[in-house]
């Protein structure tokens, strides 16, 4: 039986399958599926057998963003709970924490991303859609701003002048919009989604190194808001450590004796 209520988790070697699993309300989130989903990540993430993860979700949406009784619930109170430890490292924000996951992080989206779906898509390393997807910032709405990181990954994936037509506006695109304009890196059949998300992972697990795929991610993210001289040398002492360590003698024979490398998994002993 599952451990968990409000998600269905499937590990098949080398994808973790989590789907949002609240389908008549469109998987919007409780506090207790946010907690289930961390969980699950958290899992995946020292999982060995896990080259990556695909989020999606059950039935006909994504995720609709918080439940409206939460929404109300917070709404009421004079003042917002903290959810972050002062003293804590860990990055604010709602879905921030994918981005310190050191495994590829997808969104299959099937369906409609909306408010703090739409963060959670965002917060995930690619985006492929289905056709029938679509997609709403919906924050401004609901007299909300931009939320959770929101405001400084969108104009980096859609520029700032669509960012801020589709904060301010709202208005519903959809899936060929989203990936005409950068939020959205794949498109793919319904039918196909999961399938197209699956293969991504299968084929990076026969041609990539986990450990250079994380370092890669751990790269990328941080050069964001790097200067060009400090992300030159920071790459550069990275480049050193991976040169000098076994995957790369791995790559270089698999070349040499023309077969697939045999990259070790993270967490493997």
């Amino acid at each position: 039986m599952s451990a968990y209520t409000d998600i269905e988790v499937e590990i098949r070697d080398p994808v973790a399958l989590i789907r949002l699993n609240r389908p008549d309300k469109l998987n919007a989130f409780t506090y207790h599926t946010l907690s289930e989903l961390r969980g699950a990540v958290d899992a995946a993430a020292v999982d060995p057998r896990v080259v990556g993860i695909v989020i999606t979700g059950n039935g006909r949406g994504f995720c609709a963003g918080l439940d409206a009784q939460v929404l109300a619930e917070v709404t009421r109170r004079e003042a917002p709970p903290e959810h972050t430890d002062p003293a804590s490292d860990e990055l604010p924000g709602l879905f921030s924490y994918l981005l310190e996951i050191p495994k590829p992080v997808i969104a299959a989206l099937n369906g409609v991303a909306a408010g703090g779906g739409l963060i959670l898509a965002l917060m995930c390393d690619i985006r492929i859609a289905s056709r029938a997807a679509s997609f709403t910032t919906v924050f401004l709405k609901r007299g909300l701003i931009s939320e959770h990181g929101s405001s400084w990954i969108l104009p980096r994936l859609v520029g700032t002048g669509r960012a801020l037509d589709l904060l301010w506006m709202s208005d519903k695109i959809d899936a060929e919009e989203a990936c005409a304009i950068g939020l959205v890196d794949k498109l793919t059949e319904p039918e196909r989604l999961i399938d197209t998300a699956r293969e991504y992972i299968e084929r990076l697990a026969v041609t990539s190194a986990p450990a250079a795929i994380a370092e890669t991610k751990r790269l990328v993210y941080r050069h964001v808001g790097s200067d060009l001289v400090s992300a030159l040398r920071e790459a550069q002492e990275s480049t050193n450590r991976f040169v000098a360590a076994p995957d790369a003698a791995e790559g270089a024979n698999a070349l040499l004796e023309k077969r697939a490398p045999r990259f070790a998994r993270l967490g493997e002993e």
